[in-house]
């Protein structure tokens, strides 16, 4: 299984659409997780017609987007248990927070920083895509691929 992974995409403050690449990729995969911070239901909508998709809202998307998505979910894919949110408070100690916000996972998929971040901790894969559309944290704009098969991997695409 091949899943697409995207975050803190701002549309329309910082684009007016998605980059080309990655809505090339996401052609590929089977599932797109976004991890919030969508800002507009155009983004959701322009993914959906690529392929299924799952999302949670951030600390920057409207009422709208709150009321019709959750903060946090848990997504199965395959075997594995992957638990999808935003995010909150500062960069620094984000992966501990998101940590806390979820039991038994294999994967927690998470934004809100706009910087990348593929590391496993305790048995645990942190994905971070960073962010396709702005660069306000980083120095390069980025999204996310995870790979499942017996195990979950996970890959940044620089843009």
């Amino acid at each position: 299984m091949r899943i697409g992974v995207v975050s803190d995409t701002h549309m329309p403050r910082t684009a007016s659409e998605l980059p080309e690449k990655l809505r090339e990729d996401f052609k590929k995969v089977d599932l797109i997780l976004h991890a919030g911070d969508i800002t507009s239901s155009e983004v959701l909508k322009t993914l959906k017609e690529i392929a299924p998709i799952r999302a949670v809202y951030g600390n920057m998307d409207d009422l709208e987007l709150q009321d019709s998505l959750p903060v946090k979910k848990i997504v199965k894919a395959g075997k594995f248990k992957i638990g999808l949110m935003h995010g909150f408070g500062p960069p620094f100690g984000l992966i501990e927070r998101v940590g806390k916000e979820f039991k038994g996972v294999d994967a927690i998929v998470f934004g809100h920083s706009h910087s990348p971040i593929n590391v496993v901790k305790k048995g645990v894969l942190f994905f971070n895509p960073g962010s396709p559309t702005d660069t306000i944290f980083t120095r390069q704009s980025s999204y996310g691929i995870l790979e499942i098969n017996d195990t979950i991997k996970g890959e940044i695409i620089k843009l």
